[in-house]
């Protein structure tokens, strides 16, 4: 039995990688700012960081904030982990952040070199955008009578759920540094989803695709974000939608 620690053990995807590595006999603890009795802020680091790694053998970093300080919760983490000696850490990541200029994938890239120059054992999966970012994504843009699209983007959405089974598969298995993307099993135009979505939750919008200015905008048109050669998902949005019976209000 291995003692793992999971950051942002209490989010979409660190939850089901808790659950997963919990049922299959290892000592799991979820490490969240309202976690107890691991309740830490990575961004401030602290002695309690500290407790939660004493004798952790991998650490599996799923925390991550659109809001910033990833770079720093970051070097908390590796610091601490020195510390403690584990032995593996494993860091989910974004398919693109090497290609589009967004700052969030600027970050998420930072982190990613920090934990390869880390001196510890690392791996590190990207995958693509989870079926629950899109969705929500929607909802937001359907508050207006028109669903205005960014023209020419295509996405490749993947189940959360196996994202979580992949990294409990990567976290017991040793350190392999940048292991092979995760894509969702197709690559779809974000109108085609947006049609799915809208036809799953009943909503009536025009939708009209828009093209805009700025290197962030082209890298997302040029598929920057897409890895159609690792399309190992399963799970297609159209099932995603069917399984969740809230979208449908």
């Amino acid at each position: 039995m291995t003692t793992i620690l999971v950051t942002g053990g209490t989010g979409t995807l660190g939850r089901l990688v808790s659950e997963r590595l919990r049922a299959d006999g290892h000592e799991v603890r979820v490490l969240s700012r309202g976690a107890r009795p691991h309740a830490v802020d990575l961004r401030e680091g602290g002695p309690a960081l500290d407790t939660a790694l004493a004798g952790v053998e991998t650490v599996v970093h799923c925390a991550s904030s659109p809001r910033g300080g990833d770079e720093r919760a970051a070097d908390h983490l590796i610091a601490a982990a020195r510390r403690a000696g584990v032995g593996h850490l494993l860091d989910i990541s974004i398919v693109g952040v090497d290609r589009v200029p967004l700052t969030y994938y600027r970050s998420k890239l930072a982190v990613e070199r920090r934990i390869e120059e880390s001196g510890l054992g690392w791996t590190v999966l990207r995958a693509t955008q989870f079926h629950d970012l899109v969705a929500s994504a929607l909802r937001g843009l359907a508050r207006s009578p028109v669903l205005v699209l960014p023209a020419g983007v295509s996405d490749q959405p993947v189940e959360v759920a196996e994202v979580a089974d992949r990294l409990a598969e990567l976290a017991v298995a040793p350190p392999a540094g940048r292991v092979a993307d995760m894509g969702g099993p197709q690559v779809r135009s974000l109108e085609s989803l947006a049609r799915a979505w809208l036809r799953a939750t009943g909503r009536r919008r025009a939708v009209v695709n828009v093209p805009l200015p700025g290197g962030t905008y082209r890298a997302f048109r040029a598929g920057g974000h897409l890895t159609p050669e690792r399309a190992v998902g399963k799970g297609t949005f159209e099932e995603y939608l069917t399984r969740r019976p809230e979208l449908q209000r």
